[in-house]
């Protein structure tokens, strides 16, 4: 039988009351408190990481950083945060190699019953989140669950990323939609 984090994970329903569950989180919870107010950058890197699946040596956020859990976050090297990044990390994060984010950016994995009677059962679940290599994403950015993006994708700043797209593209908007399509350079490929 699987554990509740077990389920949580794989994005079945699962008891968000699991006594492991909310040990983990009130655990994360306390140690963001001290983290986020670390002044020394390699510090406060260093026990972000200790708290992640996994992630790549180089590796650096700013302060106000937010998550459930930590191990279902899986990041790439060469990794950038900016202020205020916030991962609710009920089924993986997986984010890519030289991915650079901007300020208030939010990737979200929980999902809630469209059924009332369901969320007032408290069922919960969720669908996972990855991210290509070489991404670029503005400030205040939201990525919903079950969403893939691609390599060398730009998401425009205020964007709200409501589904799935390929590489060498730039989305931007609320739901986010293609604005350009991009070329092995990086150029805009014009129609």
């Amino acid at each position: 039988m699987l554990s509740e984090r077990n389920k949580m994970t794989a994005g079945q329903p699962y008891n968000q009351f699991d006594t492991e569950l909310i040990a983990r989180r009130t655990k994360i919870r306390h140690e963001l408190i001290e983290i986020n107010q670390l002044d020394n950058n390699d510090q406060r890197n260093r026990r972000v990481q200790q708290l992640f699946a996994d992630s790549g040596a180089h590796f650096f956020v700013e302060g106000g950083l937010q998550f459930d859990y930590g191990f279902n976050i899986h990041i790439g090297d060469h990794f950038y945060a900016n202020y205020n990044l916030t991962l609710l990390d009920t089924c993986p994060i997986t984010i890519g190699h030289h991915c650079y984010i901007g300020p208030d950016v939010g990737f979200y994995t929980p999902v809630h019953p469209l059924d009332a009677k369901q969320r007032d059962a408290d069922v919960e679940m969720g669908a996972p989140i990855t991210v290509g290599d070489s991404v670029w994403m503005g400030g205040h950015v939201t990525i919903l669950p079950g969403v893939t993006l691609g390599s060398r994708v730009v998401v425009g700043a205020g964007s709200v990323v409501t589904k799935s797209f390929g590489d060498d593209v730039v989305i931007a908007g609320n739901p986010a939609r293609i604005i350009h399509q991009l070329d092995e350079n990086g150029d805009v490929i014009h129609p």
